[in-house]
């Protein structure tokens, strides 16, 4: 790494009230940039430092980086991303933001966002919750959508190539990463890119390797009028932003499971494996384990490297190690396990899974595998659409638990754990997804209400996926369930009843 102490001149004057027409300034350092906000304005210049996986040495370089970013970013935040102004050397000797004079350095210039507005604040703020995190992975979902596809790349080389950098820089801080267990983590590294090599091929020529954010965790996400807006998508280099759909979204996976936040990064793939309905991306789950551990080991080194310009800071050390301590948790094999949810309208099946699907292995938790989302599908609606009666004939809702059993079944092989939530009124249907788990571990939970609970329930629903209301409850008072053989749960509490019951029955 190398550093231009010609730098310092711009960073004092930008971090002068007057040069930014008085009001208050602050700095933000990074490994790779200072950031300087003032009024509703923020400057973003590139630190003269060279890393393995950027050069931003040269003041060309860092005229270029910042045309990039912008071209990059607008896709994403067009909002807050404005264009590149030159830092001049005026006549007299003083420097100017966007002046007539040599530029002698080059700033992104951004709209400021309220930075405590940022999902790493938010996430320390303990303001990450359920409908946050649903709408983390639309967002996730709609720019993958867009996202340019690549196919003269080869994801899979350079997926293994970002694994031997990743070997080569954490054995160079033998201080921070003892050396066996950097030894460990690569070779378990080196054995599940084996073991996913057809699977990235298959990807690749899906057309799922894409230009796209690289650099997706939590501090480059803020909210915006109520929103998530990606920013700061990597623009130094094409080839480390371009890769699986998958990867890009396994960083901010990681970086909510790195903070303990595991419900949260469960909603973010369910929504997103919900918003892309793509059959491909259930078999993808075998290679998300490998994705989200080479992404804690980038961040472990990136991590580390902060310690050439900042103090040491046992706060920096405790968390490096902490990315390398999940790296290799992350690829552990784990027993995936099939849990059918079941139970009439009203016994609050779907409020039960959202909360069971984080508890199942492996991390980021168990692919919850709805009835009704799988109904609106099927027929091309919207999922809170409402559908006609005819939807739910036999023959459809026959469809539907069919759909539901191949799903399951893809999930499991991947070595995931599912959880399929359906009314599972009938025998017959129990056996069909009890017999989708093949050889492996399936556990059947039926929740039971009384009929003034379950009424109350579904008259109290908007913006849901169910189309169930109070006429529809009382008609489900007539089933006939056959010999339940399920582990019959008391659902008639609170939702943190019904998931405590629920986690004794299954011994969670």
């Amino acid at each position: 790494m190398t550093s231009d102490t010609a730098q310092s001149d711009v960073f004092d004057f930008l971090a002068r009230r007057d040069s930014h027409g008085g009001g208050d300034v602050a700095r933000i350092d990074t490994h790779a940039a200072v950031v300087f906000l003032a009024g509703d304005r923020a400057l973003k210049v590139k630190r003269a430092v060279r890393f393995p996986f950027l050069d931003y040495s040269t003041l060309a370089k860092r005229k270029a980086a910042c045309d990039a970013e912008i071209a990059v970013n607008r896709l994403y935040a067009p909002a807050i991303y404005h264009g590149v102004v030159a830092i001049t050397r005026e006549a007299g000797g003083s420097l100017a933001i966007g002046g007539q004079g040599e530029p002698v350095e080059w700033a992104v210039e951004m709209g400021r966002f309220d930075e405590s507005q940022t999902l790493d604040h938010l996430a320390d703020a303990g303001r990450i919750d359920a409908a946050l995190a649903d709408a983390l992975g639309r967002a996730v979902a709609q720019a993958h959508a867009t996202a340019p596809v690549i196919d003269a790349f080869d994801f899979a080389a350079a997926l293994e190539n970002v694994a031997k950098q990743n070997e080569t820089e954490l054995h160079q801080y033998p201080a921070l990463f003892p050396q066996d267990a950097v030894d460990a983590l690569a070779g378990e590294t080196r054995r599940a890119l084996t073991a996913i090599q057809s699977l990235l091929g298959e990807r690749q020529r899906a057309g799922l390797v894409r230009r796209c954010h690289g650099d997706l965790h939590l501090g480059n996400i803020v909210l915006i009028e109520g929103k998530p807006v990606l920013f700061d998508a990597i623009e130094f280099d094409d080839k480390i932003a371009t890769g699986d759909v998958l990867y890009d979204l396994a960083f901010l996976l990681m970086d909510l499971v790195e903070r303990g936040l595991h419900a949260a990064a469960t909603i973010v793939l369910n929504r997103y494996l919900t918003e892309t309905q793509r059959d491909a991306d259930l078999d993808a789950l075998a290679a998300l384990p490998l994705f989200m551990s080479v992404r804690a080991a980038i961040r472990a080194k990136v991590t580390a490297a902060r310690l050439a310009n900042e103090a040491d800071d046992a706060g920096i050390v405790q968390n490096a190690g902490d990315y390398l301590a999940l790296a290799t948790d992350l690829l552990q094999r784990r027993n995936p396990v099939l849990v059918a949810v079941g139970g009439l309208s009203g016994t609050g099946k779907s409020v039960l899974a959202r909360s069971l699907a984080a508890e199942l292995p492996p991390l980021p938790g168990a692919v919850w595998l709805r009835s009704d989302v799988e109904r609106k599908v099927l027929f091309g609606a919207g999922e809170t659409d409402r559908l006609p009666e005819t939807a739910y004939s036999r023959e459809a809702t026959a469809k539907v638990y069919q759909r539901l059993a191949e799903k399951a079944r893809r999930v499991l092989a991947a070595g995931h754990s599912a959880l399929v939530d359906a009314v599972f009124a009938a025998p017959s249907e129990r056996a069909d997804i009890a017999r989708a788990a093949g050889p492996g571990s399936f556990h059947g939970l039926f929740l039971t209400a009384d009929l003034t609970v379950r009424i109350a329930r579904v008259g109290g629903r908007t913006g849901d996926a169910s189309d169930a209301d109070a006429t529809v409850a009382r008609a489900q008072e007539q089933y006939d369930l056959g010999t339940l053989d399920w582990e019959k749960v008391d659902a008639s509490g609170t939702p943190a009843d019904t998931l405590a019951r629920a986690k004794s029955a299954l011994k969670l």
